[in-house]
Formats: C-alpha cells, structure tokens, sequence
C-alpha cells in the first residue's frame, strides 16, 4: 500500500510539473494560430484596399482628363450599365451562357485530358510518336484556330465549345503525362516486387500522387476555357460576355 501511494503520488507530482509546460504549449499554438489569422486578415484587407485604389484611380483619371472617357469608360459609368442589364435581365443571360459554355468545355478538358494522359503512359510507343503533334498543337495560336472552327462546325455553341476546349487540351495532355512519368520510380519498383501490374502502379501510385498536379493543372485550365470561350463568343455568338465586348466596342457604348 505505501508503494502504491508513493508511486500514485509521483505520478501525480510528475503530472502536475507537466501541466505548466502543457499550458505553455497550449498558449503558443494559440499564438501562432492567432498570428495565422491575423496575417489571413492583413493579407486579404491589402487585396480589397488595392482594388479600391484602383477603381479609385481609374474614376480619378477620367474626371480630371488624364484619359479619355469615352474610350476607357470609368467605374461609375460601368456600374450604371451593370444596374441597368441587372434590372431588363439581359447580364443574367450572358453570364450563364458563356458560364455554361466555359464549364462544358473545362469538363471535356478534364476528362479527355486524363484519359488521354493515362493512355500515353500506358502505350510508350504512342506517347513517342504522338508527342512531336502534341507539343506542335499546344503552340498553335488558338484565336487563330477559332474562325476555322466556326466554319467548320458552324456559328452555334458546340464550335465555341470546342474553341475552348482547344487552348486548354493539349497543355493538359502534355503536363498530365509529364507528371505520370516524373512519378518517383522506388514506389514502383515496390509495387511491382509485390507482384502488382501496371494497373496497380497507375491506381496506387501515379494517380494519388498526381493528384496535386492535376488540381493546379484544372485551375489553369478553368481560366483558359474561359479564354477561349470568349474568343469564340467575338467571332460568332450571338449571346455571351464575348458577344457584349465585340457589340460595346462597335457602338462605343460607355
């Protein structure tokens, strides 16, 4: 008994010795997380306080004649268009058609894109005489591709589609692959020493551990769909944020 209650008392002396180092811990990880936040706070107020600046800037410039109004238009005379498109409805129906458009061709981007990637790694012999035609397309112009697309296929929204899907493919394809074969070679080898098959290697190797490439690929490429979009909504569209460039700067309307 003497031993249990000497030992029992340790324990809680040692634990009690502990509890303010324990605190310590304690108040500075909640230091740092306060110190997190607060630069989350600092880092988004200097964003919003640029783009202020600027807004300010730009309104600034046209009032005093430091540029031309009718040209560059200012930040008032753009929200009076937006508030009267927002109150007749017409921006709602630009917005979701170019919106529909850009998702459409960012879906067939991925989907084509990894399949294609994966089908490259898989056949090495495709990947070598497909590569030279891969990197040529990515580095065509594609404004320059998007009137032949509207002939070829015609002025309706399945050639702006592809138009978009044009800028992004081929980029995707080519960095999809490059990073299924920069896949570190050991978990590999490891997978293949445990009897597995290029299947395996593909579903427990390359694809989880690609999946940061594919992310900042995807968020390249939602940008470019949109690019491309656009530049098929300027040659042939009749509805689209596209369309709503090419019309203002035709009829300069501020």
């Amino acid at each position: 008994m003497c031993k249990r209650s000497k030992t029992a008392g340790s324990s809680a002396a040692r634990s009690r010795e502990n509890s303010p180092e324990e605190n310590r811990m304690s108040a500075a990880q909640h230091s740092y997380l306060r110190s997190l936040r607060s630069r989350q706070y600092r880092v988004t107020a200097i964003r919003i306080l640029i783009f202020v600046l600027f807004l300010a800037l730009w309104e600034t410039s046209v009032r005093l004649g430091w540029i031309d109004g009718f040209i560059f238009s200012s930040p008032s005379r753009v929200a009076k268009t937006f508030l009267s498109m927002w109150q007749d409805g017409s921006i709602f129906r630009h917005v979701g058609i170019t919106l529909a458009e850009t998702l459409i061709s960012f879906g067939c981007v991925v989907v084509l894109g990894i399949g294609a990637a994966i089908l490259l790694w898989y056949n090495t012999e495709l990947s070598e005489i497909l590569e030279p035609y891969l990197v040529v397309l990515n580095s065509l112009p594609k404004s320059a591709l998007a009137p032949l697309l509207i002939v070829w296929l015609g002025a309706n929204m399945k050639s702006i589609i592809v138009a978009g899907m044009s800028v992004a493919i081929f980029g995707s394809i080519l960095n999809l692959y490059t990073g299924f074969n920069d896949t570190d070679p050991d978990k590999i080898k490891l997978i293949y020493t445990l009897q597995g098959t290029r299947r395996d290697v593909l579903t427990k190797v390359i694809l989880p551990g690609t999946v940061p490439l594919l992310i900042s690929v995807m968020k390249v490429n939602i940008g470019l769909c949109l690019v491309g979009v656009v530049i098929g909504e300027f040659i042939g569209a009749r509805q689209g944020l596209g369309y709503l460039i090419i019309y203002g700067s035709q009829v300069f309307t501020q």
